[in-house]
């Protein structure tokens, strides 16, 4: 069997070229192999040719004899030596050609695939003079070129070599089934050194259905075929080893095409270690063509027992290659249901910043990157935990993966910055949403939309600690834009992967120290306490001592037109009372922030728009409206719509917010409203006391009966608005405010010191917008019902004050002792004087006429029974409607509306209207 190699031996060495001879020896394709893992720098891309297999049109030989047959070691000296030649030949005939512009003049030609620059003549067998003439009759020329850059700095940029099946037909290898058994492991053995380096062999060339030019098919891998005549013995042995090929070709392109810019830092890092991997296995070739080389017992089978474990290695990082191309649609198109929708804001973000609609040359498929990455290894390990090399190999993955990632969580967590170009970091940033903003934002854009979290890029490891994430950087981002707290030097000997024990321990800590700086920052600082009892004061009206003063003095220019009203005159009315001395409002340090404004729309309008917008009765949050139309009222005074603004600086803008600040109008305007009722109420019992229509106890009892009910339903009145304002004031917002003060001193945030963890800025923002909307509930300023109830009530008794004159004036024309000019017997002459000189200035009034058509004092008096009785009836009809709707609303939502049940319950006694009201009049 040997002579039988031996003589095949020397029959492919007399069918090749005499030039061969001068090639250099078959070591050098182990050097080639590891030229071509490392690819340091574009000169050696420059300097790899395109290699074609094929070039040669017989069989080169082998060292190899028969398989598991030792060779003999008789063989001639000559022999080796043509063997040696002969195996040179083939290497460089498969051996990628130089680039045209590299080609000495004098080279040979193309088809004859040698490199003048690695020719080494040697003296025992000269160059035979005419070889250059002897160049096949079909030319075949592969060039290769340089392909375009790509953001990818390592990636590959020789064009793809010509494929086997395009070589004339005069270079085919000679078939298999001419081939003793011998060589036919011998050939194979060499094709694949080449095929598990990605190149195709002789007999061992790529399947028809691969096109190379086609990514998908390069991410795929490419499919080997063996040609026909192979025994079938050595078949099997093939067939596994090519599956490496497939996985190796397919890993080689996925490292280049996820390296690109736009993949982001977590898959450069993955194809960095993906890349290192496939290095150290191309080292691994390189040896055991070594072994070929220069071992006699070298055969298909040990070369097979040698690439097991690492069969398995690449198959697992082929399958994690696969995962990750179909989650980016570069192999299969993902379904509907998979793919996410568009981020219209971060598309937005970009297109602000130049950049382009999509990033890179990718579709509009979301880019699997970032925790997504991290996410996908996580569950693939998880999976393969019961297989010790696969969980070596993914842990090892995972840790070089996660560095990038580690390193944003890091900056953001000791740093409250955000280093992300590729958009992958769990914490997301609107960069056009400013603090500055903050001065006319209704929806706390700055806190709420500044840092937000990408719900679907979050790795599982965080899952669990992503609001913690999330309030630290946060936090330490206020601090640090506002100076407070130095963060430079906070980040020591951080954990940097995800595998690390103190990862954990690493949040929790950044966490704390995060929410300790800004909570010292806002509460020793800032004086956020002292703050908020300003608000109490100037808002809640506690005390209200100034105010009163303060609409004594702007009383004229509160009754004009709101158009009307001049703002900088009240705001210098308001200063004038603020820093008058000995009122509590002198000492407080921030009073400079208390400005003056008029709000057109009314304040029922203003609660309703909010109300039906939000749906807050279905417990939905109350927000004001940003964008809605304005409907002026055109009734407005400057007493009903009178607010104050109040400026606040940031960082506590975060915790009085325009939003926030919003709810203390709402509730300003609402016990403005009640105080200004009351005062006009006030207004009718001192005209009922002082007047001489009223004091005047008249000889028509009819007149003294109508007197009484106007007092009466005045008393009912004034009982109803002081017995709402009380309770507003001192069994609604005060308890609640001295619940949100204890929570502030409270160290642990515990009422009663139960050791819980400390308070975050978050948790105190949201304390405090809980006690404004519940002081918004308990005030009634949340239900559309109620609203709508309480404002026919308010309504009515705004309308039974404003025309107190004009009953006066009734009064006196019924009032037959008033009539004439006799004085009353039971008037005084000091009463009489008085009355008279009021008369004689009152100006005649055109509604005069209007009751001249009354015959007697009669009519007029019956008239006056009828407009107090419909006053009366509607003042007590809607005071029942408001109690059953309490009672309602007592029972099934807020307990504390009982306690006003009963104290409103006195204002509505002994009418007819007293008792339970059906559903119909509850709904009217």
């Amino acid at each position: 069997m040997s002579s039988r190699a031996s003589n095949y031996s020397e029959r492919r060495t007399n069918g090749t070229n005499d030039n061969d001879s001068n090639t250099r020896p078959r070591g050098a394709a182990a050097s080639s192999a590891s030229a071509h893992t490392a690819r340091p720098s574009q000169h050696q891309h420059d300097q790899r040719s395109t290699r074609s297999p094929q070039a040669s049109h017989t069989n080169p030989a082998h060292k190899r004899t028969a398989s598991g047959n030792p060779r003999p070691a008789s063989r001639s000296t000559e022999e080796r030596r043509t063997e040696r030649v002969t195996v040179t030949t083939k290497e460089k005939l498969i051996s990628r050609t130089r680039s045209p512009e590299r080609r000495s003049k004098d080279a040979p030609p193309p088809e004859k695939w040698k490199s003048k620059e690695t020719a080494k003549p040697r003296p025992p067998e000269p160059k035979p003079k005419d070889s250059k003439s002897e160049a096949p009759a079909t030319i075949w020329d592969p060039v290769a070129t340089l392909t375009p850059h790509t953001t990818a700095p390592l990636a590959i940029r020789i064009s793809i070599p010509p494929s086997a099946s395009e070589a004339p037909l005069s270079m085919q290898p000679q078939p298999l089934h001419e081939l003793s058994l011998e060589a036919q492991e011998a050939a194979i053995i060499e094709d694949l050194l080449f095929v598990l380096m990605g190149y195709e062999g002789q007999y061992i060339r790529y399947a028809y259905s691969y096109d190379p030019t086609e990514e998908r098919d390069r991410l795929s891998g490419p499919e080997f075929k063996i040609l026909p005549g192979l025994d079938s013995s050595l078949q099997n042995l093939t067939l596994p080893m090519l599956k490496i090929a497939t996985h190796y070709s397919a890993l080689e392109m996925f490292v280049d095409v996820q390296s690109r810019e736009e993949f982001g830092a977590v898959n450069h890092a993955l194809c960095a270690a993906i890349r290192k991997l496939l290095h150290d296995y191309l080292e691994m070739v390189a040896q055991l063509e070594a072994q070929f080389l220069t071992s006699d017992t070298f055969t298909l089978q040990l070369l097979n027992v040698h690439t097991l474990s690492t069969s398995k290695m690449m198959h697992q990082l082929y399958s994690l290659a696969h995962e990750f191309l179909k989650k980016n649609a570069l192999l299969d198109d993902e379904s509907e249901e998979d793919s996410e929708p568009e981020n219209y804001d971060d598309i937005i973000e970009n297109l602000k910043l130049g950049g382009d609609l999509v990033p890179g040359n990718m579709t509009g498929k979301k880019i699997c990157k970032g925790g997504i990455v991290i996410g996908l290894i996580t569950k693939r390990l998880d999976t393969m935990g019961g297989d010790p090399a696969a969980r070596s190999l993914l842990t090892s993955l995972l840790r070089d993966a996660s560095r990038p990632y580690m390193g944003m969580l890091n900056e953001w967590l000791h740093h409250g910055e955000i280093k992300d170009p590729h958009s992958e970091f769990l914490i997301k940033e609107q960069k056009s949403i400013r603090r500055d903003r903050l001065e006319e934002d209704y929806t706390d854009d700055y806190w709420e939309r500044r840092y937000t979290i990408r719900e679907h890029d979050i790795p599982p490891q965080l899952q669990g600690v992503k609001d913690k994430v999330l309030l630290a950087g946060k936090y330490l981002n206020v601090v640090r834009e506002c100076g407070g707290v130095d963060v430079s030097n906070v980040a020591q000997d951080v954990p940097e992967s995800f595998d690390d024990q103190r990862f954990l321990d690493n949040v929790n800590s950044a966490y704390a120290h995060a929410n300790e700086s800004l909570m010292k920052l806002l509460l020793t600082t800032h004086a956020l306490p002292a703050r908020l009892r300003s608000l109490k004061h100037y808002f809640f009206l506690d005390p209200s001592d100034y105010f009163t003063y303060f609409m004594e003095l702007s009383a004229s220019e509160l009754r004009k037109p709101v158009k009307s009203v001049n703002i900088v005159k009240l705001q210098s009315l308001l200063d004038l009372v603020l820093r008058q001395p000995g009122s509590i409002v002198s000492m407080d340090p921030f009073k400079e922030d208390v400005h003056i404004e008029m709000n057109e729309i009314g304040l029922i309008s203003m609660l309703q728009r909010v109300v039906n917008i939000t749906g807050i009765e279905q417990g939905e949050a109350l927000q004001p409206p940003t964008n809605q139309p304005i409907e002026s009222d055109k009734n407005a005074v400057g007493f009903t719509s009178l607010q104050l603004d109040y400026t606040v600086p940031f960082p506590v803008s975060l915790v009085i917010s325009r939003k926030t600040v919003w709810r203390y109008q709402a509730l300003f305007r609402y016990l403005l409203s009640l105080r200004y009722l009351e005062s006009q109420l006030s207004t009718t019992w001192q005209t009922h006391n002082t007047g001489v229509v009223w004091c005047h106890k008249s000889s028509a009892r009819r007149l003294e009966i109508w007197k009484r009910r106007v007092w009466t339903l005045r008393a009912r009145m004034v009982v109803f608005v002081q017995q709402l304002l009380y309770f507003c004031t001192l069994e609604v917002i005060e308890p609640n405010w001295q619940s949100l003060m204890s929570r502030l001193r409270a160290k642990d945030g515990s009422l009663d010191g139960s050791g819980k963890p400390d308070r975050t800025v978050d948790e105190l923002m949201q304390d405090h917008v809980d006690f404004l909307d519940t002081c918004l509930k308990g005030c009634m300023l949340t239900n559309g019902k109620l609203i709508r109830i309480h404002s026919k009530l308010m309504q009515t008794c705004t309308v039974f004050a404003a025309h107190m004159n004009w009953l006066s004036r009734e009064l006196e024309k019924s009032d037959p002792d008033l009539i004439g000019p006799i004085k009353p017997p039971n008037m005084t002459d000091k009463e009489w004087k008085r009355f008279q000189t009021v008369k004689s200035q009152k100006p005649s009034h055109g509604d005069a006429g209007a009751n001249s058509t009354l015959q007697d004092e009669e009519t007029r008096i019956n008239n006056l029974f009828d407009i107090i009785k419909n006053w009366e009836k509607n003042f007590s009809r809607h005071l029942q409607i408001l109690l059953d709707a309490l009672n309602h609303y007592a029972a099934t939502e807020t307990v504390v509306l009982l306690s006003l049940c009963a104290r409103l319950a006195t204002a509505n006694q002994g009418t007819e209207f007293a008792g339970p009201r059906s559903e119909e009049d509850v709904a009217a």
